[in-house]
């Protein structure tokens, strides 16, 4: 697979935003998926943020291997960096955010009580990569539509202040990547949960990399999906599964459709419930890096 990049205007522009908008705020609300809970880390968030106190929101748990969830939560809160997973659409969504950033806010709002400083709305800066989830993040904790969303990267294009019910401001900021991905898994891994756009790259390539990783994953999942033979993985080779799932599909040679369609029922949830970047794995290779 080439090395993925995609780095539009607006998002070099979504930096300078926030840069001039970080002393205006309380706390930063850094949203990761938890199906990629590394690589849709934007290592540019952290020269950005500095010392700014920070609440890293899983999204997307509902899609995601609860038991790696857990275990990701774990491994950042080891980090000592506050953590919280999340169902956006769950109706407790706006109590949980506001709970957790009170409590990474704690000491700033002892301190503003011992003044005798009334209790104030926290200010926070939403930030992500593209296709994270946060519009959809932002519309349950305002309770109603506010953010644009949708099942592609790039919909939101300009930052926008947000009240909630629970005493939040929140300010909106459009998804954004980085120049350069050192790792050509970052890209990859990227484009099989969309957040990158799919015209960039092959459509076969992220359906061969799906098919990789549900070889050593959840076989089970993919058999069951396209209805192939129990075998087929100790049997055939990645591009030959693709070709039988394009025939099982009724695409006949139309690869690239049957791609598509593989790439849809993975992000949607109807290859089951899943996380491509393992908490051990991401440790060994930091260690060995």
């Amino acid at each position: 697979m080439a090395n993925i990049q995609w780095y539009p205007g607006h998002m070099a522009k979504a930096f300078r935003q926030m840069r001039e908008n970080l002393n205006v705020v309380d706390i930063v609300f850094e949203l990761v998926d938890a199906r990629i809970p590394a690589a849709s880390r934007n290592p540019q968030l952290d020269e950005i943020i500095t010392n700014k106190p920070r609440l890293l929101i899983m999204t997307k748990t509902d899609l995601a291997d609860p038991d790696e969830t857990s275990r990701w939560l774990t491994f950042y809160r080891q980090q000592g960096i506050h953590a919280i997973g999340l169902d956006s659409r769950d109706h407790k969504t706006p109590q949980t955010v506001t709970k957790a950033a009170k409590l990474v806010l704690k000491d700033k709002l002892a301190k503003d009580a011992e003044r005798g400083i009334k209790e104030q709305p926290l200010r926070a800066l939403v930030a992500g990569i593209p296709n994270v989830g946060k519009s959809t993040l932002l519309n349950h904790l305002v309770m109603k539509n506010v953010a644009i969303t949708g099942d592609r990267p790039g919909v939101t294009k300009k930052q926008q202040w947000l009240k909630t019910p629970t005493n939040l401001q929140l300010l909106d900021t459009p998804g954004v990547l980085w120049p350069k991905f050192e790792d050509p898994l970052v890209g990859k891994h990227l484009a099989m949960t969309g957040a990158i756009k799919d015209a960039l790259l092959a459509k076969d390539d992220i359906a061969l990399a799906i098919i990789a990783f549900y070889r050593l994953d959840k076989p089970q999942a993919m058999i069951e999906r396209y209805h192939l033979s129990p075998a087929i993985f100790e049997t055939q080779s990645d591009v030959d599964i693709l070709l039988t799932i394009t025939q099982k599909l009724g695409f006949r040679d139309d690869y690239d459709r049957a791609a598509e369609r593989m790439m849809l029922d993975l992000r949607r949830g109807k290859l089951g419930r899943y996380t491509i970047e393992k908490v051990a794995t991401y440790r060994t290779t930091t260690e060995e890096a």
